[in-house]
């Protein structure tokens, strides 16, 4: 998401997420598809004022929705849609998300500068990391190669939390970035050019990390053990507004926000190369920030704006579109 939203967000603050309700109901509107007395909506209704800005699904039919109002947790039940807070946030913001095997939910801190790890049956904070102490913007995470690897949109660096047996290390490890991606314009300003490393996901070979720079348009390669960054060749495509992605085999999908798109690449399997296929629109879609799967759908959370800006009462959903 975009720097410009943070003063918003920042006013609009705890009152957000703490003046909704504690759970939502399916959309009576929503088509689904029936298996037995699932009814598996294709709009999942969220929180008031909940400014949902990440996603992650399973262990389970179960999707974790992230608030960046105040960083509050919401859990949903993919097959009825009905969910509810399973943790409140603290103040700062919860973007990026990912679950893994070990019920434990991985979340970037957006503007606070942080992560943190929950136990996702509980909601309990398992572990909370300090990441960056000056200006910065938490902005995703991918769970690979062993590790967690957190992007900053601000400071052209990753963290990494190495998980050595599964193990939740003590401190994160910076890994600077060098090479092709070239951080643009001023962190320290409200507008957008300052808005560079976005999503993040490995490469199909397992053996590299990629990442879209939002600003540009951009989609890199990384080195995850020098940090060393390489264009991928899209020949003559790029991805600007690029948001969130998720890999699936070596078919790249990656989200467009502003643009209202879905953008569907094939990789190469050492992710150096790329071609769009096709690029997905859906009526549903309101500033798409990321997107997850679960079965022959993908899911996406929707943001919205909204002038002068967003208020408690402003009402908030994620979609369901067919995986393409």
């Amino acid at each position: 998401m975009r720097r410009q939203m943070i003063s918003a967000v920042l006013v609009f603050g705890l009152a957000a997420t703490m003046s909704a309700p504690a759970r939502a109901a399916a959309d009576p509107h929503a088509v689904g598809h029936r298996a037995g007395a699932a009814v598996y909506p294709t709009t999942i209704r969220l929180p008031n004022g909940f400014q949902p800005e990440g996603i992650a699904t399973g262990p389970g039919p179960f999707a974790y929705f992230g608030s960046m109002a105040d960083g509050s947790i919401y859990r949903a039940d993919l097959r009825t849609g009905v969910g509810a807070i399973v943790n409140r946030g603290s103040g700062t913001q919860a973007l990026g998300l990912k679950t893994d095997p070990r019920g434990r939910l991985f979340v970037a801190g957006g503007a606070g500068g942080d992560a943190r790890v929950l136990d996702t049956r509980t909601g309990r904070v398992l572990a909370s990391y300090r990441l960056a102490t000056g200006p910065s913007f938490i902005n995703d995470v991918i769970l690979t190669q062993g590790s967690a690897w957190f992007t900053d949109s601000t400071n052209p660096v990753l963290y990494k939390l190495p998980l050595r047996g599964g193990r939740l290390p003590s401190a994160a490890v910076r890994i600077p970035l060098t090479g092709d991606l070239v951080y643009q314009g001023d962190p320290g300003s409200p507008d957008s050019a300052g808005f560079n490393a976005n999503g993040i996901t490995p490469t199909p070979d397992g053996q590299g990390l990629i990442v879209v720079q939002s600003n540009t348009g951009g989609l890199f390669r990384v080195d995850p053990a020098t940090g060393t960054t390489r264009r991928v060749n899209l020949h003559g495509e790029s991805l600007p507004e690029g948001d969130g992605l998720l890999l699936s085999g070596r078919t790249l999908f990656a989200v467009q926000n502003r643009l209202d798109i879905v953008a569907v690449l094939r990789l190469n399997p050492t992710g150096t190369e790329g071609r769009v296929e096709r690029r997905v629109q859906d009526a549903r879609f309101a500033l798409p920030t990321t997107v997850a799967a679960f079965g022959s759908r993908l899911y996406l959370p929707n943001i919205q704006f909204f002038s002068p800006g967003p208020t408690p009462h402003i009402s908030y959903n994620a979609v369901a579109i067919p995986r393409p």
